[in-house]
């Protein structure tokens, strides 16, 4: 699924270095992770040795904030991360992946995996001639209103409510334009009328009223006029129609103008004739007795700030103007229209771009609905690798394609178990219907789409993975580890991925790091150290048994090996399978083995001849020594230590009990689960002695696991700390 891209040359982070102090934990960490010769590092860190820390430390850097010491904030914090050249590795470079978060994921960088650059930018080249033409109106629009305002927005917001839609608005009065015969008040200043506190004054119902009453008596008036007609021919369509003539040469070329008024025709010659005509119609209604008092009335109203008293003067000068104000929103609307017409043919050419601009992107949108796009292929691999009960699919996939949104609006469909019935939800409530393992498998997804986003920009990044497969089934964790190498092989990406879960780990190995690139974290004096892995591969093979005569933790940690492998070949009745066992659990026999009965049985079951120092030592003594030694270990993945302190506290357990309980025909006929059988003895006979209760309990639950069941997987003991173990050794021998 991930690829180079095509992907070429040396990138930054051929080596990457940390040096970290007092960082959530961290006391002290310095490492240098050579990313020239591997894409990916696996880095095992038991529980409580330093991998939720790191992650945190790594998440500041990728949030550009400074790291601390939560618990011991006054503690002086160092945290440098460079490349091979020194220079700090930035935000951008760093990529936390959680073992979850519900909020993870940007859907602004998600959408660019849906961008087409060539459609996309076929669509900027046709809008850019529209806003070329868009700013050529807008710029004579203001000219003409005499006003600085954003006319893109008053337009809008005239005619559709919303600031937002100038185009729409536009498209709206196109036939109204075009049937228009000319501008009446186009003239007329924007903002003489539609300044915020004249249009809030002009909202009261006081002047509201006044206003009506005026314009009432001005209808009246215009409708008795001998030349005027309400809403055909009026003041301003006559002194437009006056200025038009003269300005095109009409009276010039000696036309004449006839007006028809009461069965009588008035031949009209020139402008002046024209205007004077005018003049009088006006001045008869305007000198109106009532209308005047009407006016007066209104003008009354105007007096309470500057701004009123402004508008006041310029209705004065103006007084056809105030017969339009009972309704000012349809005055605004014919306003604007009048300005438009005014400049009709800046009007007309960005309609004409607009209409071509849409009629290409309809024919782009299609194309774009055929397209397959990255993010869908993305989709259908991981359908291909989790099972999940859902699909989904962007809503807006056309839009997001062309760059005309940035958010994506995911559509969800939720799949019956039986295949039958399929239902539309959203996210909020598929992820509530989701298992835990399926909403993790949810937001895997969406770390894919943050991968997939930073290959597009070409940009490289060090990934540090948190357990990312944690409480993952196999299935599934398997599909994880494929990603995990998918990603590896991408060329821009650097991987350190951290888990506490051994298996994990081993898989992680196996399936594309290499052993040499392992890595396990150790608590040591001061700080964390990682250390080369070791015993990923059949340590039993790899490791121990080449130093069985030699390395005496090797050799105890061998004994539940050597045992499993009686009993899977000869069987529990074998009598080495027996003897095996009195090492496991205390028997009555078992302070008599000896290191060289030991050794006897390795070389009967793998061959081969060799002797250990101190044969005639009995290995019960030679366990204790070992765990004793144990205590004095830094904390790490070191599983002889862990197995041999296992076995030490179980025996160290049983022979207290045993000693206790003092009836060798009952210690003798238990014939399974010893450790069990002894405890519930020991608490029927000595109920009152709960301190050592306790620590037998302890027992109980943290070896037998550790030692039989898992002896060739041996997980649980591995992802144990040694710090578990060596206070319960500790405790175990204060019992005797």
């Amino acid at each position: 699924m991930i690829n180079n891209g095509g992907l070429q040359g040396r990138f930054a982070m051929d080596r990457v270095t940390i040096d970290l102090e007092n960082c959530y934990g961290i006391k002290r960490l310095s490492e240098e992770f050579d990313f020239s010769k591997t894409r990916a590092y696996a880095i095992y860190a038991p529980n409580g040795a330093m991998k939720t820390s790191l992650a945190h430390t790594f998440q500041d850097i990728a949030s550009d904030r400074p790291s601390s010491d939560r618990i011991f904030p006054k503690r002086v914090t160092v945290r440098k991360v460079t490349d091979e050249t020194g220079n700090e590795i930035t935000a951008a470079q760093v990529l936390v992946v959680e073992p979850y978060n519900d909020d993870f994921g940007d859907s602004k960088k998600t959408c660019t995996l849906l961008l087409d650059p060539v459609l996309k930018k076929e669509i900027t080249t046709l809008y850019a001639q529209a806003d070329e033409a868009k700013d050529n109106l807008l710029g004579a629009v203001k000219k003409q209103a005499q006003s600085k305002k954003d006319f893109e927005s008053e337009i809008a917001f005239a005619f559709t409510s919303d600031n937002n839609e100038f185009e729409l608005a536009l498209g709206r009065i196109k036939t109204e334009l075009e049937n228009q015969k000319d501008a009446p008040f186009a003239e007329v200043p924007y903002d003489k009328i539609f300044d915020e506190k004249i249009v809030e004054a002009l909202d009261t119902k006081d002047l509201k009223d006044v206003i009506e009453d005026y314009v009432k008596q001005y209808n009246e008036l215009l409708a008795a006029s001998t030349f005027f007609k309400k809403g055909i021919f009026d003041y301003y369509n006559a002194a437009q129609t006056a200025k038009a003539l003269a300005d095109n040469g009409f009276f010039n070329a000696n036309h004449t103008v006839t007006l028809y008024a009461a069965g009588e025709k008035r031949e009209i010659k020139n402008r002046k004739e024209l205007e004077d005509v005018i003049s009088k119609e006006k001045d008869a209604i305007l000198k109106d007795k009532k209308l005047s008092a009407k006016f007066d009335a209104v003008a009354k109203q105007l007096d309470a700030n500057v701004t009123l008293r402004e508008f006041r003067k310029y209705l004065l000068d103006n007084e056809p103007v105030l017969a339009q104000l009972n309704n000012v929103a349809k005055f605004r609307q014919t306003l604007l229209k009048s300005y438009l017409k005014k400049n009709e043919d800046a009007y007309f050419d960005l309609m004409k771009k607009y209409e071509a601009a849409a009629k290409r992107r309809k024919e782009i949108e299609e194309e774009a609905r055929k397209q397959r796009t990255q993010w869908e292929t993305v989709i259908e691999e991981f359908n291909t690798r989790f099972f999940v009960p859902f699909t989904l699919e962007p809503k807006n996939r056309t839009e997001l394609i062309l760059g005309n949104e940035s958010i994506i609006d995911l559509d969800f469909t939720y799949h019956d178990l039986d295949g039958k019935e399929d239902a539309k939800v959203e996210k909020g409530a598929l992820l509530t219907a989701l298992s835990t393992g399926e909403r993790k498998a949810f937001y895997i997804l969406q770390v894919l789409f943050e991968i997939e986003t930073r290959k597009k920009e070409n940009r490289e990044t060090l990934v540090i993975v948190d357990d990312l497969a944690d409480s993952f089934d196999y299935q599934n964790k398997y599909a994880i580890i494929q990603y995990l190498k998918d990603i590896s092989e991408a060329g821009l990406f650097k991987q350190l991925i951290m888990t506490h879960n051994f298996d994990f780990f081993r898989t992680i190995e196996s399936r594309f790091v290499g052993y040499s690139h392992c890595l396990m974290a150790a608590k040591i004096k001061g700080g964390i150290a990682l250390e080369k892995a070791t015993g990923i591969k059949n340590v039993f093979v790899n490791d121990w048994k080449k130093e069985f005569f030699t390395a005496p933790k090797k050799k105890i940690a061998s004994i539940p090996f050597l045992r499993n492998l009686v009993e899977f070949t000869r069987g529990e009745t074998d009598q080495n399978f027996v003897k095996l066992t009195s090492l496991l659990h205390w028997k009555a026999d078992t302070a008599a083995i000896t290191v060289g009965d030991l050794d006897a049985i390795y070389i009967q079951i793998c061959g081969g001849t060799g002797s250990s120092a101190d044969v005639g030592k009995p290995v019960c003594d030679l366990i204790k020594e070992q765990a004793q030694a144990c205590l004095g270990a830094d904390a790490g993945a070191h599983f002889e230590n862990k197995i041999v302190l296992a076995i030490a506290i179980r025996l160290g357990a049983e022979q207290y009990m045993v000693g206790k309980i003092n009836d060798p025909q009952f210690v003798a006929g238990i014939t399974g689960h010893q450790t069990q059988v002894l405890t519930g003895k020991f608490k029927k006979l000595f109920p009152t002695e709960a301190a050592t209760i306790a620590t037998l309990d302890r027992v109980s639950l943290m070896t037998p696991e550790n030692i039989h069941l898992n002896s060739f997987m041996y997980e649980p003991i591995i992802d144990m700390s040694d710090e578990h173990l060596k206070r319960l050794y500790k405790d175990v021998t204060q019992l005797a």
